[in-house]
């Protein structure tokens, strides 16, 4: 018997409150209350969706490149000498079909990038250095420009492309490390 009460409740006090609330919604809309909730039909318009003039939105896109920017902040974020020289590091890698994050890699891996390279030098890549022997250049163009085209022509034409690769020629005496830490270092400027 208990069910059924309840079941009577429930079906004849939901239409009560519909009812109700329908009524006071309208009393609300006929009274025009602005501080309270209106309710205005819309306008009939066709194709909505169109703009109501003819204005014209131009998108601008930053044309820099992501790998441009990926190099200098891994520059930037250690405070290298390097820094300055993000995009010409990128263009000399295209140029020679080196993989952009190479150079930098080896500079960071060689000399905490140019931190511990041989004074007055220009040489943050340990490039021709053993020994006593010191290979020095004018500048960063000229280092950065020489670094990488033999990178390109003694190196990656000889199939020698990757850190592993490179390692066996240009410092054969590492037990793994040096590759390992220059993967590590272009992993850090991956896009």
């Amino acid at each position: 018997m208990r069910k059924i009460l309840l079941s009577a409740y429930v079906f004849f006090l939901t239409p009560v409150l519909l009812i109700l609330t329908l009524l006071f919604y309208s009393y609300i809309n006929s009274q025009n209350a602005s501080s309270f909730l209106t309710f205005q039909r819309a306008p009939k318009v066709a194709y909505a969706a169109l703009p109501g003039s003819n204005t014209a939105y131009v998108l601008k896109m930053n044309s820099k490149d992501g790998r441009i920017e990926a190099v200098k902040a891994f520059l930037d974020r250690y405070n290298s000498s390097l820094s300055p020289y993000a995009e010409f590091v990128v263009s000399t890698a295209d140029k020679y079909g080196l993989d952009y994050r190479l150079i930098p890699a080896i500079a960071m891996q060689e000399s905490t990038l140019c931190k511990k390279a041989p004074k007055n030098s220009y040489n943050c890549w340990g490039f021709g250095i053993y020994g006593k022997k010191v290979t020095r250049f004018d500048n960063y163009h000229i280092a950065i420009e020489t670094v990488t085209k033999t990178l390109a022509t003694k190196y990656k034409d000889q199939g020698l492309e990757t850190p592993e690769q490179i390692m066996s020629k240009y410092t054969p005496s590492s037990n793994g490390s040096w590759a390992k830490g220059v993967l590590g270092f272009m992993e850090r400027m991956e896009i």
